[in-house]
């Protein structure tokens, strides 16, 4: 393959050229605004979303909450652990993700990856638990379901409750099951590149109605609406939204099974133009799952491209492509807040929360992460949205072939 000599454009799922926004969201926006009423309390467009959020995964119940990372915290606080207890997470997600962990009061401890697929395994999460494991969140990374049989037999045998984080896996599948609803709680996120989207928002579902309850109040600083004797039951933030979010989200929701499809249809095309690039591996996934691309992550193997994987991605940025290298500059637990234990003043606590003493320090020792370190310095993250036509699959993948075969000796 040779590289396009004209550059096109890719659409970016950044405006409205990558995402699927229009007539629909207006028309609910508009009635929304016919009504009034824009406190969700009130209305009932966000009670609509729920309703149809927790039918599409055949759950019992759905909580909307302002962001992903909101939706994590919730389900922490739907947890509810005690100062200085430990959740078990993985060092390559989004921060958000993490700091929820610690404004409950736990820690995070982060388990390693399997290095292909960037995701936890049962192997890389029994390792890291103690006495103090109050939970474990799972990450479908980039929409790849992680091998969720052996994770919720191993902590199902400890009765560790399991948070699975799906921000970036809607709709994605592990045996015909959605990921969301193998473990307590499901997170999800409707930030600007999520399969579905409000800018910012997400949602929380789980089955379990003592813990829905929680999170239910958790969103809406722990007020019980509707209760004859109402009153601010516990700690808990605002982290409601509106009805306008509310409509939009609704709109999204009924699009979602396309924008879905579309994904996988363009991330099949692509598979089938890269097999022959020397050194190109698309992310590992089992083989019982259907996942959703988020983004289109490969395994650079330098040894066998013969050039590395940051000149790989400027040269596909220099033809329009905003691949990434590397996905997040380093593995979670090196970010200064972790090294340093930056939490509340100069407390680090809950590190130093009076229950752990005589307990070992927390590891954050990056020679513990071996699958994490590697996954790092081998992924290329393309950018991937609904939009995508034959057109641009060709020119990524004409593009990705010539940034490689620039460093493949003639034979």
């Amino acid at each position: 393959m040779s590289p396009v000599a004209q550059p096109i454009t890719l659409p970016s799922d950044g405006d409205h050229s990558g995402r699927d926004l229009g007539e629909q969201e207006l028309e609910l926006v508009r009635q929304v605004l016919a009504t009034g009423t824009l406190f969700s309390p009130k209305g009932t467009y966000v009670a609509r979303l729920e309703k149809d959020f927790a039918a599409r995964y055949g759950v019992a119940h759905a909580t909307a909450c302002s962001s992903g990372s909101a939706a994590v915290h919730c389900a922490v606080a739907a947890i509810n652990p005690n100062p200085g207890d430990e959740i078990i997470t993985t060092p390559i997600t989004d921060m958000g993700a993490l700091t929820a962990i610690l404004y409950q009061g736990a820690i995070p401890v982060f388990c390693d990856v399997d290095p292909d697929s960037y995701n936890v395994t049962a192997e890389t999460i029994a390792c890291r638990i103690t006495k103090r494991t109050r939970a474990v969140v799972v990450t479908h990374l980039f929409g790849i379901p992680c091998e969720m049989d052996p994770i919720m037999d191993l902590c199902n045998e400890r009765g560790i409750p399991v948070i699975e984080d799906c921000a970036q896996a809607f709709d994605a599948t592990y045996k015909g099951k959605p990921v969301g609803t193998f473990g307590k709680i499901g997170c999800f996120s409707f930030q600007q590149g999520k399969h579905m989207t409000t800018g910012e928002g997400g949602m929380v579902i789980a089955d379990d109605p003592a813990r829905e309850r929680r999170m239910f109040l958790f969103v809406n600083k722990a007020w019980g609406y509707g209760d004859k004797n109402a009153d601010h039951y516990f700690l808990a933030p605002n982290y409601r939204i509106n009805e306008i979010t509310g409509a939009v989200a609704l709109a999204q929701l009924a699009k979602l099974s396309g924008v879905v499809a579309r994904r996988r249809a363009s991330a099949a095309r692509f598979t089938a133009k890269i097999v022959d690039i020397p050194g190109i591996m698309p992310q590992k996934r089992p083989h019982h799952c259907d996942p959703v691309y988020w983004k289109y992550c490969v395994n650079v193997d330098e040894s066998k491209t013969g050039v590395g994987l940051t000149e790989i991605a400027a040269g596909m940025r220099a033809a329009g492509i905003f691949a990434a290298p590397r996905y997040i500059g380093k593995p979670a637990f090196e970010c200064q807040i972790f090294r340093d234990k930056v939490t509340f003043g100069t407390s680090s606590w809950p590190y130093t929360d009076a229950s752990r003493a005589g307990l070992p320090p927390v590891d954050y020792d990056r020679n513990n992460f071996p699958g994490s370190i590697k996954a790092l310095s081998q992924v290329l993250v393309i950018p991937w949205n609904e939009f995508y036509t034959d057109e641009h699959v060709e020119y990524i993948a004409d593009q990705l072939h010539a940034a490689v075969l620039q460093g493949v000796p003639a034979k």
